[in-house]
C-alpha cells in the first residue's frame, strides 16, 4: 500500500490515542477510553505492517503473536497490588526498544556510506541515502537522544521495578560523590555527542549508552520509597520522549505524536504529584530528594491496640466517617470488605466518605481503581483538597494501610524526609483507627507520630481479616 493509506491510518490512530487520554480523566468514560487506545494501536500496527517499507511478514506476525501471548499471560497472573511494578517493567522495555532502534539506525547510516546498494537495506536506508551531510548529522542527533533517554529509562525502570517489588532496598541510596557522578556521566554524554557528530563511529555511541545506563540506575537508587509514585510517573514521561526521539530518527509521524503525548502527559502528572508532595520538580528529575535533612524529632507516647468490638462500638455511635485507603488495603485485597463496610454504615444513615491522597499507593490513581473495582460510589470518593478541612467535624477516621500520607511529621518536623508534604490531617478527627499489620515503619521507613496520639487506636492485623471480624459487629 502507498503512503496515503499509512498517513490516513496514522492520523486516525493519533486521534484515537488523544481520545483515550482524555477519556481516562474520569471513571465514567475510562472503559471507553481504553477501547479507543486498543483500536488505535491495532490500526497503527496494521498500517505499519502493510505500509511502505513493510516486509518480513512472517517474522513480524510471529513476534507480534509471541508478544501478545506473553502479555496475555502476564495480565492474567499479575495482581492489582503488582500493577506498579508491572508498569515500571513495561517502561523498561520501551527504553530498551529505543536503544536497539537507535543502534540499528546508526548501523544503517554507516552502511549507506560503505555501499551503493540501498535496495538491500530497506526503506529506511533509501530515506537516509537522500539526505545531505547536514541532515545526516540531524539524524545522528535524533538517534543519539533516543538512545540516551532510552538507556536512562531502561535501567531506571528496572531499579524502580526492584524497589516496588521489594527486591531492591526502598531506601534512598547514592554512591560516594552522589550528584557529581551523575553530572560527570552527563558531561561524558555531551562530549560523546560532539565526538559522534565529528567521527560517526560506534564507540562514542556505546560510551554514551553506558553513561546513560549508569545515570538511570543512580538516579532512581537515590530516590526513597515514599516517592516511588512520582518515579513511576516520571519514567512514563521518559519512555514517551525516548519514543518521540526515535520517531524522528525513523521518520515515523505517529511514533512522534504518541511519544509526545506520553512524554508530556507523564511530565504533567509528575508535576502535579510533586506539587501535592511539596517537592521540586527539578529535584525529582535529578534524583535529588528522598533523604532526611537532619536528625528527626523523637516520637513520644505509645501505640495503643484495640479489638474489633471496640472499633464497632465507635462506628455504631458515629454519625460521620472518613476512610483513608493506602497500599496496605491493596496488599490485603481488602477493597471488597471496605465496600461492604461502607454499604452497611450508609444503610444506617451515616455519612461515609473516602479521602484520597494524590500519591496514595504506589501508582497514580491506585486507590481510585481499587475502590471502583469494589463498586464504591464515585461521588463519595474525594481528593485531599476537597476533604481535608472536614476532619475536625468527623467522628471517626479509619486509616487502612497508609503511612506517609497521614503522617503529621510532614507538618511538625522540618527534618523529616517528608517535611512540607501536604498530608491528610486525619488526627484532627475525634477518633482515629489505624488498620495495620504490625508496629513497623512500613515501606518508606519513616516513623509516624499519628500512631502514638491519644485519640488513635491501632487495629492490628491483615486489613481484610480485620474487616471481616468487624463487619458482623456493625448493627
Amino acid at each position: 500500500m502507498d503512503f496515503g493509506f499509512t498517513t490516513a491510518a496514522y492520523v486516525v490512530a493519533a486521534v484515537l490515542f488523544i481520545l483515550a487520554l482524555g477519556g481516562l480523566s474520569n471513571q465514567e468514560s475510562a472503559k471507553r477510553a481504553v477501547w479507543y487506545g486498543i483500536v488505535g494501536m491495532g490500526l497503527a500496527v496494521f498500517a505499519t505492517l502493510v505500509g511502505p517499507g513493510g516486509g518480513l511478514w512472517w517474522l513480524s506476525i510471529i513476534l507480534i503473536a509471541a508478544g501478545g501471548v506473553i502479555g496475555l499471560q502476564l495480565a492474567g497472573r499479575v495482581q492489582m497490588t503488582q500493577m506498579p511494578e508491572l508498569v515500571a517493567a513495561m517502561h523498561s522495555l520501551v527504553g530498551l526498544a529505543a536503544v536497539f532502534v537507535g543502534f540499528n539506525a546508526h548501523f544503517v547510516i554507516g552502511q549507506i556510506g560503505a555501499t551503493l546498494d540501498t535496495e538491500s537495506l530497506g526503506n529506511f536506508a533509501k530515506l537516509v541515502a537522500k539526505k545531505d551531510a547536514v541532515e545526516i548529522n540531524i539524524l545522528r542527533v535524533e538517534l543519539f537522544l533516543g538512545v540516551f533517554i532510552g538507556a536512562i529509562t531502561f535501567t531506571g525502570s528496572v531499579i524502580a521495578y526492584g524497589k516496588l517489588a521489594g527486591r531492591v532496598s526502598s531506601a534512598a541510596t547514592k554512591l560516594p560523590g552522589g550528584h557529581l557522578l551523575n553530572a560527570g556521566a552527563a558531561a561524558l554524554s555531551v562530549i560523546c555527542l560532539f565526538w559522534y557528530l565529528n567521527a560517526g563511529g560506534f564507540l562514542p555511541l556505546l560510551l554514551m549508552t553506558l553513561a546513560a545506563l549508569f545515570i538511570g540506575y543512580h538516579l532512581i537508587m537515590g530516590i526513597g520509597g515514599a516517592d516511588m509514585p512520582v518515579v513511576v510517573s516520571m519514567l512514563n514521561s521518559y519512555s514517551g520522549w525516548a519514543a518521540a526521539a526515535i520517531g524522528f530518527s525513523l521518520g515515523n509521524d505517529l511514533l512522534i505524536v504518541v511519544g509526545a503525548l506520553v512524554g508530556s502527559s507523564g511530565a504533567i502528572l509528575s508535576y502535579i504529584m510533586c506539587k501535592a508532595m511539596n517537592r521540586s520538580f527539578v529535584s525529582v528529575i535529578l534524583g535529588g530528594f528522598g533523604g532526611p535533612a537532619g536528625e528527626q524529632m523523637a516520637v513520644e507516647g505509645e501505640m495503643i491496640a484495640i479489638e474489633a468490638d471496640g472499633v464497632a462500638t465507635s462506628l455504631n455511635e458515629a454519625d460521620s466517617v472518613i476512610i483513608i485507603p493506602g497500599y496496605g488495603m491493596a496488599v490485603a485485597q481488602a477493597q471488597a470488605a471496605v465496600a461492604d463496610l461502607t454499604r452497611k454504615l450508609r444503610a444506617k444513615g451515616k455519612s461515609v466518605r473516602f479521602a484520597i491522597h494524590p500519591v496514595a499507593g504506589r501508582l497514580p490513581g491506585h486507590m481510585n481503581v481499587l475502590l471502583a473495582e469494589a463498586k464504591v460510589p464515585y461521588d463519595i470518593v474525594l481528593e485531599m483538597d476537597e476533604i481535608n478541612e472536614d476532619f475536625p467535624e468527623t467522628d471517626v477516621a479509619i486509616v487502612i494501610g497508609s503511612n506517609d500520607i497521614v503522617n503529621p511529621a510532614a507538618q511538625d518536623d522540618p527534618n523529616s524526609p517528608i517535611a512540607g508534604m501536604p498530608v491528610l490531617e486525619c488526627w484532627k478527627a475525634k477518633q482515629v483507627f489505624v488498620s495495620k499489620r504490625g508496629q513497623g515503619t512500613g515501606y518508606s521507613g519513616i516513623e509516624n507520630p499519628l500512631f502514638f496520639k491519644e485519640n488513635t487506636r491501632m487495629f492490628y492485623g491483615d486489613a481484610k481479616a480485620s474487616l471481616d471480624k468487624l463487619l458482623p459487629l456493625i448493627d
